[in-house]
């Protein structure tokens, strides 16, 4: 067989165990390439395409990688270099990684390790999602390829716009020291620690976040903050242990200590209430 003779690699992959249909030789290179995984009953779980695979042992690298995952929505991932653990069922990802969902959630960072296994994806590297009226930073993230489910680990920014159809501007800014978790299926994420929300003139500070979003009105439905609670309107402050924000009657409630300190315009006294 001459050495720059051009074929595809295929491996059938079933879950838990790996039929080689064709490899070839360790140290070989190949043109072409196509990895595929099923589940227990005969379903297709995922794909991985590369243009050049290099088999070293069991581990296979390879070129523009290009892989779809199959599960209850279709996600498709880019690299510009894979390289494919068959013994642990794990691939890692580098340079230019991007995962794109069915619905155009879009995921960016350098590096990430895929277990295709358990259908995860991590990294310890600065990641940003994308999703329609939402971005996403940080750094080190574990999720699942469709980014229903997602943590961020640390120094985490989410923009989003609570009224995307309304010509009034309705963007908030959460950032938190992390972590963050979100899960889309319950149209839910928290935030936890240092945590600061700032909308137009007003900031809300609290040790916690959790929020509740209203999908049908793509807005936030409700928010519970926790622990040295400060809002800041201006230059009035209150102070509380917790705030719920009721989204459709559009009320803050503070309770825990609630106090409240007040700036008069006219002579620039302060008045304060509650203890």
């Amino acid at each position: 067989m001459q050495e720059n003779r051009i074929f595809s690699l295929l491996l059938i992959v079933m879950m838990g165990a790996t039929e080689v249909v064709w490899a070839g030789e360790p140290g070989q290179q190949f043109e072409g390439f196509n990895l595929q995984g099923y589940t227990e009953d005969g379903k297709k779980a995922w794909t991985v395409n590369g243009d050049n695979a290099d088999i070293l042992g069991d581990k296979i690298k390879i070129s523009n990688v290009d892989a779809e995952s199959y599960g209850e929505e279709k996600v498709y991932l880019t690299a510009k270099t894979g390289t494919i653990d068959q013994k642990s069922s794990t691939i890692h990802l580098e340079k230019d990684v991007v995962i794109t969902s069915e619905r155009g959630t879009r995921m960016t960072t350098d590096s990430l390790d895929w277990n295709r296994n358990e259908d995860l994806v991590k990294t310890k590297d600065d990641v940003r999602i994308t999703d329609k009226d939402m971005t996403m930073t940080g750094t080190g993230m574990e999720a699942h390829p469709a980014m229903k489910t997602a943590q961020i680990d640390q120094d985490v920014t989410v923009t989003m716009d609570t009224k995307p159809d309304s010509e009034i501007t309705s963007t908030i800014t959460i950032t938190s020291d992390g972590p963050m978790e979100i899960d889309q299926s319950k149209s839910y994420a928290v935030f936890e620690d240092n945590v600061v929300a700032v909308q137009t003139d007003q900031t809300l500070k609290a040790d916690r976040m959790e929020i509740y979003f209203d999908e049908t009105k793509k807005g936030i439905k409700n928010m519970i903050c926790t622990g040295h609670v400060v809002i800041i309107r201006g230059a009035n402050q209150s102070f509380a242990d917790k705030a719920v924000y009721n989204g459709e009657e559009k009320r803050l409630t503070l309770s825990g200590r609630p106090k409240l300190i007040l700036v008069t315009e006219g002579d620039n006294a302060i008045t304060a209430l509650g203890n």
